[in-house]
């Protein structure tokens, strides 16, 4: 597996935001999350070197989300539970952007990665998010 230490695992925050957006009266677990991730990729023949330390990045994640206005604490009345999210509108333009079947040339997620970990600092996304769509 590729080691993520300058760019985001967006392969990760990918899932993560889809069990976000699908979440309703259930509680967000990004552990389970990384779990999938990791068999989904060795499904495809990459194996994962370590389980516990993708499990921990997921965590680490969901904190980074949630400060930096990607996802909100979900409203009762769109089935919240104290322990689940809803996306932001910021959230959504992440996924669009990450999404894995977006199709182009060079795709948003390279725009991204130039920016290395500070792409998810809500600024330098704001800035980001308009230029990386329109490629």
């Amino acid at each position: 597996m590729t080691t993520h230490d300058h760019t985001h695992n967006w392969d990760l925050i990918e899932r993560l935001l889809h069990e976000v957006q699908n979440g309703a009266g259930q509680p967000f677990v990004p552990r389970r999350c990384a779990e999938e991730l990791a068999e989904a990729l060795q499904q495809a023949g990459q194996p994962v070197d370590n389980l516990d330390s993708l499990k921990a990045q997921a965590d680490g994640y969901e904190a980074t989300l949630l400060e930096g206005g990607f996802i909100a604490p979900r409203p009762e009345e769109e089935g919240g539970n104290g322990e689940n999210f809803v996306l932001t509108p910021r959230g959504a333009q992440l996924l669009s952007m990450i999404d894995s079947t977006f199709p182009g040339e060079e795709h948003p997620r390279e725009v991204l990665d130039r920016h290395g970990l500070s792409a998810l600092e809500p600024e330098v996304f704001d800035t980001l998010a308009p230029r990386a769509t329109l490629v």
